[in-house]
C-alpha cells in the first residue's frame, strides 16, 4: 500500500512539473527577475554618456546586444547620461503614471536611437544611429530602480502642465 501511495505521489509531481513548464513556455510570463540583475541588463544595453550616432555597430557588439535567438535587434536607445542622472528618475526625479504602471522622467535627455540597417544573425549586425535632444525618457521601476526602457518623447513647453 505505502509503494502504491508513494508511485501515486511521484506521478503526481512529474505532471505538476510537465504543466508548470508546459504554461511557462505557453507565453505566460516568467517572474520578475530580481531588480539589480535588471537593472545591470537595463544599464548595460540602454546607458552609455560617451555613445554616438556614429557608434551604434561596435557598441552594440561590445555591449552584446542581440536578441534571445542571437538576431540582431532592430532597435535599440542609449541614453547619453550618468547612471546617477537615469537611476534618479525611480528615485523621486520622475512621475509614475497609475494606468501605465511607467515613470517618466522630469528632467530631459540626449539619447541615441540605433536601428538595424538589415537583418541578420550576430556577430553581422549593422546599425545607423540618431541623436535626439530634449527627450523625456519613460521606464518601468522596480525597488528604485529602472528596469525597463519603454520610450523616449519630445515635449514642449507648451505641452508641460
Amino acid at each position: 500500500m505505502q509503494i502504491l501511495l508513494l508511485s501515486l505521489l511521484v506521478s503526481f509531481l512529474a505532471l505538476q512539473a510537465v504543466a508548470i513548464e508546459s504554461i511557462n513556455r505557453s507565453g505566460t510570463p516568467e517572474p520578475v527577475e530580481d531588480a539589480k540583475d535588471g537593472y545591470e541588463k537595463f544599464k548595460r544595453q540602454h546607458i552609455d554618456k560617451k555613445v554616438t550616432a556614429q557608434k551604434c555597430t561596435p557598441v552594440m557588439k561590445q555591449k552584446v546586444i542581440y536578441n534571445n535567438d542571437n538576431s540582431c535587434k532592430k532597435k535599440n536607445t542609449f541614453i547619453q547620461a550618468a547612471e546617477k542622472e537615469v537611476k534618479s528618475v525611480c528615485k523621486g526625479q520622475g512621475v509614475y503614471n497609475d494606468q501605465t504602471h511607467f515613470t517618466e522622467s522630469k528632467k530631459k535627455f540626449s539619447v541615441v536611437v540605433c536601428k538595424l540597417k538589415k537583418q541578420g544573425k550576430k556577430p553581422k549586425c549593422e546599425y545607423g544611429g540618431k541623436l535626439f535632444s530634449n527627450r523625456t525618457i519613460v521606464v518601468t521601476c522596480q525597488e528604485g530602480l529602472p528596469v525597463h526602457y519603454e520610450k523616449d518623447h519630445f515635449i514642449t513647453n507648451m505641452n508641460r502642465s
